[in-house]
């Protein structure tokens, strides 16, 4: 039987995403933002608040990378988290961290995070429910690190942070347990 929680936000797992924009002086910013998801072939939504650092600044250059944090990099990805840009004027300098000028789009790619996805403004969606930040990605790049033998992303290899709103703690995943298109084929067939 199941007991009644009450108005939780319970979806997991939750992706833990690396948001980052440059300012309109060229200083970087980066968010944790777990409330993000891909919404068609090419882009990503990002429910995220218009008051965050990071989404004006994203909004001001029309562009903003995506990356994906891992268990390697958990304190600083929490810290970006915890940490408010309209706070604290030197929030990126304080981790030590690195980053790169995208060569596709006018944002910054942080170096330590693994994969990213480099994205223009595509749409702003503001209603009395919702505000949203909708990407288009023109690239992902990702460290050979984390790439199989046919240059895919390997989950096992990435050891991705997945967010659990539940009870606010961060896990990894990667461990395989069927195949998309197929773990249901034996029902097509009834």
């Amino acid at each position: 039987m199941k007991k009644d929680l009450g108005v939780v936000q319970a979806v997991y797992p939750m992706p833990v995403l690396m948001v980052a924009a440059y300012d309109e002086a060229g200083k970087i910013n980066v968010m944790n933002a777990a409330w993000g998801m891909i919404c068609a072939m090419d882009k990503i939504a990002l429910f995220i608040d218009e008051d965050h650092k990071t989404t004006q600044n994203l909004l001001n250059t029309k562009a903003f990378t995506v990356a994906l944090a891992d268990r390697a990099h958990m304190d600083v990805a929490d810290f970006f988290g915890i940490a408010s840009g309209n706070k604290m004027d030197d929030k990126f300098e304080r981790t030590g961290y690195h980053a790169v000028k995208s060569g596709h789009v006018n944002a910054p790619i942080v170096e330590e995070f693994p994969v990213v996805m480099e994205c223009e403004l595509a749409e702003v969606i503001d209603t009395e429910n919702m505000y949203a930040i909708v990407g288009k990605i023109v690239n992902v790049a990702a460290e050979e690190a984390v790439l199989d033998g046919k240059g895919k992303v390997d989950p096992a290899k990435l050891d991705a942070l997945i967010f659990d709103q539940f009870r606010h703690g961060y896990y990894v995943s990667g461990e395989q347990v069927g195949k998309a298109w197929n773990a249901g084929a034996a029902l097509m067939k009834k």
